[in-house]
């Protein structure tokens, strides 16, 4: 039973197998470095996630492309059907009747209509009926979608660049810092820190739930230093930085927390990898008191110094 269950938490869902050394499962920002190959189009299509995640300028960049392409679509529509079935056109050239075609149609998708141009006749009036459902069909998913990424709780947890080796206790320990930058509150904050090492003469891996001293906090309105004591019972006792680079170590960090603001769970992940790991340092204090409060300095959160090991 006990190898059993051993078996069912040795990997993580990120694989055993690293086919090279350096191979990193989490990156630094918390995305998965793992690329899926040979998916049909229509199976690996997701437009809602791509649009809710992707950044604020491509999001509005595809809705004004949108915005645009539809209402030149319709322009040409409307020129083809011919523009003496828009009255109140004063257009003389080609190009004065293609754009009364186009500012047309700009105000048939919002349903605005100010009155002057109006479709005459059954062939205008039909695209302008279809052109008005397709307005509002395309406005009402544009909201959808604007509310949608202003709703997603988004965690901006800030990891110190580097983690360390440190004097703890009477032993040493494993640790790194990490900060909420950001104004909102977030409330029974708990992370979990495993680690990932090849076995002994194999490309296999294993992974490692490390202790912590302490795995949450009520509270995160400062910065929080996380602690794995390498003690007798830690995968990392006895080993030295080089072992720490034979065996590809990466250490993954999972954080999930309530916000107070959207009152939903947040979630943020990062890792460290051997060159990330400084051996010998300590975290400079950050914090410091003035006039009735703390003030935080985060840019210190990469700040340490040297320190002897035990």
């Amino acid at each position: 039973m006990a190898k059993r269950q051993k078996r069912e938490f040795n990997d993580f869902g990120l694989g055993e197998k690293s086919s090279s050394k350096g191979f990193r499962a989490l990156n630094k920002d918390g995305s998965f470095n793992i690329e899926k190959t040979n998916i049909p189009l229509f199976e690996r299509l997701n437009f809602f996630h791509t649009l809710v995640t992707m950044k604020w300028s491509h999001f509005f960049g595809f809705i004004f492309l949108g915005y645009f392409t539809v209402n030149i679509i319709f322009a040409v529509i409307y020129t083809i059907i011919g523009v003496e079935n828009l009255t109140g056109t004063q257009g003389m050239t080609s190009f004065e009747q293609f754009m009364e075609a186009f500012f047309f149609s700009a105000q048939t998708i919002t349903t605005l209509g100010y009155g002057r141009v109006a479709p005459l006749g059954l062939p205008a009036n039909i695209v302008a009926a279809i052109e008005s459902l397709l307005g509002l069909l395309f406005f009402a998913l544009a909201t959808g979608l604007l509310y949608g990424r202003f709703s997603k709780p988004v965690s901006k947890i800030r990891y110190s660049d580097k983690a360390i080796i440190s004097p703890y206790q009477e032993i040493n320990g494993f640790m790194f810092r990490l900060i909420n930058p950001q104004k909102n509150e977030l409330l029974d904050v708990e992370i979990n820190v495993s680690v990932s090492m090849k076995r002994e003469n194999s490309e296999l891996r294993d992974f490692h739930i490390l202790n912590l001293e302490r795995e949450k906090v009520r509270f995160f309105p400062s910065m929080w230093t996380i602690v794995h004591p390498i003690d007798n019972n830690s995968p990392l006792f006895g080993l030295s930085t080089e072992d720490y680079n034979k065996k590809d170590f990466e250490f993954i960090a999972m954080l999930r927390a309530f916000d107070e603001s959207s009152g939903q769970m947040v979630y943020s992940r990062s890792s460290y990898k051997p060159e990330e790991i400084e051996w010998g340092q300590k975290f400079v204090y950050a914090a410091k008191q003035s006039n009735g409060k703390t003030y935080i300095d985060v840019s210190k959160i990469n700040e340490s110094e040297k320190a002897e090991l035990n």
